[in-house]
Formats: structure tokens, C-alpha cells, sequence
């Protein structure tokens, strides 16, 4: 979210609240991993200054992920959008083609109106590059600065105190539809182009429901557990918001379905996985079993994970 903020937005900008000590990878909760490509380099062989804030910018985009806080549509319903009023880079050595590095962002700092946020760019253990970024929240339409919601500073405040950003939920229908609906419909029906009359089903009304929630209440993932027969259970209707897969939501409702099926005693639970994330799958403990097949017009693998009565064995 780079977008520059007019120069008379602000009043009052927030001091520099850069470290005083060196920053060691233990400052932070996020990293991004990335790969000095060629064409990063300059003729001197070594990555061009300017690509750094690109490296910084790029780990905001998983630090939103982490907070399990879709940025289009969360800034949406909270009347507000973040700018970026300074930005800062300290060198302290060179990074270099096919380097892999590792990008550290955190929130140093929330003012009224202004956040401050700290990255850290290590290859290993060494910090090469020490930035800061100043936001400012503001309101769209004329770029004036206002205060931050309480809900959303609660989020960077919980995010950087080790919280739960999007707990998982187990419930019915009743307790959950609501939640899981919008998410269904997103990922489904408008992004896979299935069509609706196939995502609902009568299932529902007696499946057992996951859902993650986000701390503005937001469904960011979903999933149910439906009994095939005694002793065996299969999980459906796997959905993860958009701009938040790879952030582990996905993997924590599957583990959450498969310790439901355990806990009541299932020697088997099975899924139907889309062909392009039999991968996923197969990282928790799922097996493919039988040929590739079409459901709703997209390439499916049945898969299947034996179940003990004790988590882990």
C-alpha cells in the first residue's frame, strides 16, 4: 500500500522512531523470504538501492496477511485507508545476486493518526538494511488524517503480542451459516464460476461447521465435516479468502475438521481435493486414492488420512 499521502494531509507527521540498538531477527514475528533476482542488480553487481523499499513493501503485503486482514475490503468498512507519509532506509552492507534473504516487518509504534512500522533485511544472521515506514490513516476522499479505529489498532497491538489473529470457530448451520455464506459465494460462485445451486446443499443443516474469523469479524476461512458412514467423515467445502492464502488459515480449519472426526471416533476422513491443491493436502497427511475425476466441472482427487484416537499417533 504505497500510495503517497498530499503534502498538507498532515499536520503534525510522527517523529522518527527508528531502533537504537541494531536490529537481530529476534525483533520480529514476520519475515518474507525472497531471492535477489538479476535484474535487481546494478553494475556494480549488487542490489540497487531503491529495490530494498520494494523488498520492505512486499513484506507489508504478508504482514497484512498475517493479521488475516484482507486490505481492499477491511479498509472498506472501516471508512479509512492507510498512506504512507515517510519511508527511510539505513545501508548497512550489500546484498547480492542470488542472495536469499529474509525481510522482518513490525509495528514499532501506533500514534493517534500514524503508524510506524520497522523492517529488517538479513541474509542469515547479518541485518543488511534497516527501514521505517510512516502511515498515515486518513480518509479517502479528501486525504485528511483521522484517528485509527479502535479495532484496528487492537489488531496490530494482539498481532505483535503473539495473539490468535483468526480463531477458529466450530458450530451448526445456525451458529455459523451466516459466516461461511459470504466466503462460499466469494471464492466459489464468483471466482470459480460454480454454480451457486451446487455449493448449497442440504448437508449443511447437519454438517459440522469451521469457520476462521478475523478480529473485525470477518470470515477469512471455512470448511465442514459431513458423516459418510460409522467411523468415517469427510471434509468439504474448503474455502480461504482470496488474498490470504499461504498464510496457514486453510491448514488450521482442516486440522481443526480432523481433530473434530477424530475426537468422535472416526478411523477414516476423506476429502475431495481440486487437483491444484492435492499438494496442500498431501503436506498435512492426506493420500490419493482412485483416478482424477470432474465434480462441478473442475479436476478432483479423492484423498483420505487414517485416524488414530490420540492427536499425533
Amino acid at each position: 500500500m504505497t500510495t503517497q499521502l498530499q503534502p498538507t494531509a498532515i499536520a503534525k507527521p510522527a517523529q522518527s522512531s527508528a531502533a537504537t540498538k541494531p536490529l537481530t531477527r529476534q525483533d520480529f514475528r514476520l519475515f518474507h523470504r525472497l531471492r535477489v533476482r538479476w535484474v535487481e542488480v546494478d553494475m556494480q553487481k549488487i542490489v540497487f538501492n531503491g529495490h530494498y523499499l520494494m523488498y520492505l513493501d512486499t513484506a507489508m503485503g504478508d504482514y497484512w496477511r498475517e493479521l488475516a486482514f484482507p486490505y481492499e475490503a477491511s479498509v472498506h468498512t472501516l471508512g479509512g485507508d492507510m498512506y504512507v507519509k515517510k519511508a527511510a532506509l539505513e545501508y548497512h552492507t550489500s546484498a547480492r545476486w542470488d542472495d536469499q534473504l529474509d525481510v522482518g516487518m513490525k509495528c514499532q509504534r501506533i500514534g493517534n493518526s500514524s503508524i510506524v512500522f520497522v523492517g529488517g533485511i538479513f541474509r542469515g544472521d547479518d541485518l543488511l538494511i534497516t527501514g521505517e515506514l510512516l502511515y498515515v490513516y486518513a480518509d479517502p476522499a479528501t486525504q485528511k488524517s483521522q484517528a485509527l479505529p479502535p479495532a484496528l489498532r487492537a489488531m496490530f497491538e494482539n498481532f505483535e503480542a503473539g495473539a490468535d489473529m483468526a480463531p477458529v470457530q466450530i458450530g451448526n448451520w445456525n451458529d455459523l451459516g451466516a459466516l461461511a455464506q459470504q466466503l462460499r459465494s466469494d471464492v466459489f460462485v464468483q471466482e470459480q464460476r460454480i454454480p451457486a445451486d451446487l455449493v448449497w446443499d442440504a448437508a449443511d443443516q447437519t454438517a459440522l461447521h469451521a469457520v476462521s474469523v478475523n478480529h473485525l469479524g470477518l470470515a477469512v476461512a471455512t470448511g465442514r465435516l459431513v458423516t459418510l458412514a460409522p467411523g468415517v467423515s469427510k471434509i468439504g467445502r474448503m474455502a480461504v479468502h482470496r488474498v490470504l492464502r499461504g498464510a496457514n488459515f486453510g491448514k488450521a480449519i482442516l486440522n481443526s475438521l480432523v481433530e473434530q472426526s477424530r475426537g468422535r471416533g472416526d478411523h477414516e476422513v476423506r476429502l475431495h481435493a481440486q487437483s491444484s491443491a492435492v499438494g496442500f493436502y498431501q503436506r498435512l497427511g492426506f493420500a490419493p486414492r482412485g483416478e482424477v475425476f470432474e465434480e462441478a466441472g473442475i479436476a478432483h482427487q479423492e484423498m483420505f488420512k487414517p485416524l488414530s484416537r490420540t492427536a499425533g499417533t
